[in-house]
């Protein structure tokens, strides 16, 4: 009889203990792949029973492309293989080729851990290499590819109807779909000649746009004051990108802006009352000056009132624009983000770095600077690739900050203790 039942609980449990997790991957893209433009990897993990810890998707490198793994993509399966009943977790990475040519996705190996009848077992699953090829843009020196450009601007004031003393913020929107907002290339502003011109730092922003859409973002946001009246020209914008949709280089207009600035408000005097007849001739006096003396006083502290308040605020904005614009404030705020932020985040903020500063790519920002080159290699190197050598946030710092301070020289008046012949 025992034997019988042991013969029955190993027929039963054998197709449990033959399951094992399995995992899938697909280059989801177009018939033609261009260099910049954003393509997807999606990566499905299945496992009998139940997952009792997520999956863990790493980054990786695929030379000469960017990789990055979006947040929100994560999707639940179910699947029946053979009779077993699978869940599974979907997550797609972001890929956008910055060359022509043949590359390459190496394997990803994850981890995780799933239960069968109540007993966790670790896992790891590996997907296979896949290769796809990338073809330079026809007649294009834009390497930047996406959907549905669109640019916009807006002011919050007239143009037209300006002062000396006044300020003009203008805001110009780019967005974009099927890329990330740190590809999204600046602006080119151009110069308003006779107008005092600052920007600040631009603002990225990947946000939903419904129905699982993501639409990339970046704003970025100009001052203009004027200084003296007169006539003056905002230039025209040309964004210039390549179209997805019509694998051809596109490009969206903004049009040329006249600003028009007029003399500052003056105001006169209270010319005084008449002179009464009755009145004696020192009396009047007395009381014209003191007519005028309290209307001076009084169109002085209105004058005071509407001018000198948002005179005041709008210089303090127009200082703080340009002091975050300013290249040691930036590097300030990137040295703290990489002596206090997660890996991940200092990563980012790097190649947000390179982007402001007009940079394809943060190796090209790196050329040249040898001791912050090695220390971003060592952190992709952990991010990526699972390297085991540990990023030297102090050394990152100071190599920072090597790059954006000059030398000091010590000059001392003291003649040398030792001196020589």
């Amino acid at each position: 009889m025992r034997t019988i039942l042991a013969c029955l609980f190993a027929l039963f449990a054998l197709p449990a203990l033959a399951a094992q997790p399995f995992t899938r991957s697909v280059v989801e893209a177009g018939n033609t792949i261009v260099a910049g433009e954003q393509i997807r990897l999606t990566v499905d993990v299945f496992a009998p029973g139940f997952f009792t810890s997520p999956p863990d998707f790493p980054l990786f490198e695929v030379p000469g492309a960017l990789v990055t793994l979006p947040e929100g993509r994560t999707q639940n399966l179910s699947e029946t293989v053979d009779g077993v009943q699978y869940t599974g977790i979907r997550k797609q990475y972001a890929i956008v080729p910055e060359t022509s040519g043949s590359l390459q996705v190496p394997p990803i190996s994850i981890d995780f851990v799933y239960s069968i009848d109540g007993q966790p077992i670790n896992a790891t699953v590996a997907t296979q290499a896949s290769t796809f090829e990338v073809e330079a843009p026809t007649n294009s020196s834009v390497l930047f590819a996406a959907h549905d450009v669109e640019i916009t601007q807006s002011f919050d004031g007239n143009p037209a109807k300006l002062k000396v003393g006044d300020a003009l913020v203008r805001t110009i929107v780019v967005t974009a779909k099927e890329t990330q907002a740190m590809l999204l290339p600046p602006v080119d502003v151009g110069d308003a000649v006779g107008l005092n011109q600052y920007s600040k730092p631009p603002k990225l922003e990947d946000v939903s746009a419904g129905r699982g859409d993501i639409q990339s973002r970046r704003t970025e946001t100009i001052s203009y004051m004027a200084d003296a009246e007169g006539a003056f020209t905002i230039p025209a914008i040309r964004y210039a990108w390549f179209d997805l949709d019509q694998s051809a280089q596109a490009s969206a207009d903004l049009p040329t802006i006249q600003v028009s600035v007029a003399p500052a408000i003056s105001h006169g005097g209270i010319a005084p009352e008449p002179e009464k007849p009755e009145r004696s001739a020192f009396e009047h006096r007395r009381e014209v000056m003191m007519w005028v003396l309290i209307a001076l006083i009084a169109v002085g502290c209105l004058w005071l009132a509407r001018r000198l308040p948002g005179a005041f605020i709008r210089r303090l904005q127009l200082a703080r624009a340009k002091i975050e614009q300013s290249e040691k404030y930036r590097a300030r705020q990137l040295r703290r983000t990489i002596l206090e932020a997660e890996p991940s985040q200092v990563y980012a903020a790097l190649q947000r770095w390179a982007a402001y500063d007009g940079y394809r790519t943060l190796a090209d920002r790196l050329a040249g600077l040898p001791d912050l080159a090695r220390e971003v290699v060592t952190l992709e190197h952990s991010l990526y690739s699972g390297g085991k050598e540990e990023f030297d946030r102090q050394r990152a710092a100071r190599a920072l900050v090597r790059t954006s301070l000059p030398e000091p020289r010590t000059v001392t008046a003291l003649p040398p203790l030792n001196p020589s012949g």
